[in-house]
């Protein structure tokens, strides 16, 4: 019989979280069983803190599996599969994923959690089907040097085009501009958002992706170039909120410039996971996308990990070794 961990919420956040909000326990899992459905004992190596969980408290988690009832599941494997937080668990292997059989040995496992898992793929999309880039075009993103917004800016570039980046301290602008970003600025230190995105792109913009929402969605929306299109993916501004933010008011804007605003969850393309993971995962091989981890080391250690990435305290992807 195996012991897990396991962290709770003991009550729902109430504006920022706090680590007084978890409470860490323990959970005897039962021993596999022929001929059942629970197949698979599952241990955690990687899990992944992101912004949305906020909301939804599931973690993308990185398994590999301790003993395998399930003939399509090898022990030793690994396989990444949508959990909370939790050291072990028991499956019927249904949700989970392998990793790409052309996963070079080289490469960190915790990657399937980043760069080439959905938080890539969320780039991938949000880049190829919401804003629809074409080569020579201009395209914004926020929170540039976190997990999604870094691989948009790398993948706007391989399609030929500018990239203007925001991060929120001067070492983030300067891992941007080592990524390869024509333009990038701390959105804190500038004294006027309006006059460091026009000296940025003082043609405006073609593509905007938003993870941040807020101040700097209703600023940099007035620069949007005619037919400009803009992904919205994220809010990470006003998740704390206790009180809603008032605006921003994108009406006329919307109308004279006649934008295209929409948001998306990156669960639209499942039936193409694997056609974007491969496409990331060649890339990153290549070098033309690169990538850079948050580790936080141990589980007890999960609240604070996600707390500094509320924080802004990562670069890239923010993700706790087990």
């Amino acid at each position: 019989m195996v012991t897990a961990k396991a962290w709770v919420l003991k009550k729902h956040f109430e504006g920022f979280p706090k680590t007084s909000d978890f409470d860490l326990k323990k959970i005897e899992l039962p021993n596999l069983k022929d001929g059942g459905e629970q197949k698979l004992l599952l241990e955690s190596v990687f899990l992944s803190v992101d912004p949305y969980m906020r909301y939804n408290f599931l973690s993308f988690l990185n398994f590999w599996i301790v003993e395998s009832k399930n003939p399509a599941f090898t022990v030793g494997a690994f396989v990444v599969g949508a959990r909370g937080w939790r050291t072990h668990f028991i499956s019927d292997g249904k949700d989970l994923q392998l990793l790409p059989s052309s996963w070079p040995e080289s490469l960190p496992k915790s990657l399937a959690l980043g760069t080439v898992g959905m938080p890539g793929l969320t780039a991938y999309f949000g880049l190829l089907e919401v804003c629809k880039m074409k080569p020579g075009e201009t395209v914004l993103v926020n929170a540039a040097a976190g997990a999604v917004g870094s691989v948009v800016g790398q993948l706007a570039k391989i399609g030929g085009c500018k990239v203007v980046g925001c991060a929120g301290s001067d070492d983030k602008v300067a891992y941007l501009k080592k990524l390869g970003f024509d333009e990038a600025f701390n959105y804190k230190t500038v004294k006027s958002l309006d006059e460091a995105l026009r000296k940025a792109s003082p043609d405006g913009y073609d593509c905007f992706f938003d993870n941040v929402g807020g101040e700097f969605a209703s600023v940099a929306i007035n620069q949007m170039k005619k037919y400009g299109r803009i992904a919205v993916c994220g809010a990470i501004s006003q998740y704390n909120d206790s009180v809603p933010q008032k605006g921003p008011y994108v009406q006329i804007p919307m109308i004279f410039k006649e934008l295209h605003m929409e948001g998306f969850l990156v669960s639209r393309w499942n039936n193409r996971r694997e056609e974007g993971l491969q496409a990331l995962l060649k890339w990153v091989v290549e070098g033309k996308v690169k990538y850079h981890e948050q580790v936080t080391e141990g589980f007890e250690n999960m609240p604070m990990a996600f707390i500094g990435m509320l924080k802004g305290e990562n670069l890239g992807k923010a993700v706790v070794k087990v």
